[in-house]
């Protein structure tokens, strides 16, 4: 049994506009000065308390409650727009296909995004039974602790060389190291290539149509080392 498990925002789906504008609209509802959008996409994958301690770190307790607050209202009505689109990433739609029909693999998702999120996505994208084990930013601690992917492996019995994240960030390449699983960076989402390298990555992928060539191959070393 191989357990596969994804990343959300920045590797499944494109979620940078709704995230930098509802994030900007939660500072300005505070009069606080904007992030920049490099610094809010850098803290994608973390979850809102710790994404608020790097983005507002002189602030109190109190007001960054009122940040994540102010950024869950913005979220949702940047979602209600009737232009809005969270499109999947080119090749990610075949490549989760390709894995469900697969008796010997099992899915999984580990993310920053809230278990609504994550369930709006299922069933935007028809995959609610597509994923045996779903970890979310409400069930701390948050990435790179490696509690999601243990979490994850605890419910499928899936052993760390069987198991395998797939992710944009440094965060996710960090969670996957401290939770011994194979760690495999996409180049597309939110943290540059190096800065997945830097962090553990195993491998990078530059195209979705790529992820099963690479997932085959790292699963296929990691039970090889583990012989």
């Amino acid at each position: 049994m191989r357990l596969v498990i994804f990343d959300c925002d920045g590797t499944l789906i494109d979620s940078q506009h709704a995230i930098y504008g509802s994030m900007s609209q939660a500072f300005g509802a505070l009069g606080l000065p904007a992030p920049s959008r490099t610094d809010v996409l850098g803290i994608v994958g973390l979850s809102l308390p710790e994404a608020l301690a790097v983005l507002a770190p002189r602030e109190s307790e109190a007001v960054r409650r009122e940040l994540i607050d102010a950024y869950k209202n913005g979220f949702v009505g940047v979602r209600a727009r009737p232009d809005h689109q969270e499109a999947l990433y080119d090749g990610i739609s075949a490549t989760v296909a390709a894995l469900a029909s697969r008796p010997d693999v099992v899915l999984g998702i580990a993310t920053g995004k809230s278990k609504r999120g994550v369930a709006r996505l299922l069933a935007q994208e028809g995959w609610e039974s597509h994923f045996l084990t779903i970890q979310t930013a409400d069930d701390p601690p948050s990435k790179p602790h490696p509690s999601m992917l243990l979490q994850a492996m605890a419910e499928t019995g899936a052993a760390p060389h069987e198991a395998i994240m797939i992710g944009d960030t440094t965060y996710d390449m960090e969670m996957a190291l401290n939770a011994g699983v194979g760690a495999i960076g996409v180049s597309w989402g939110y943290h540059a290539s190096e800065r997945l390298r830097g962090a553990g990555a195993h491998a990078i992928v530059e195209k979705g149509l790529h992820l099963l060539d690479a997932i085959e191959l790292q699963l296929a070393a990691q039970q090889e080392a583990a012989s």
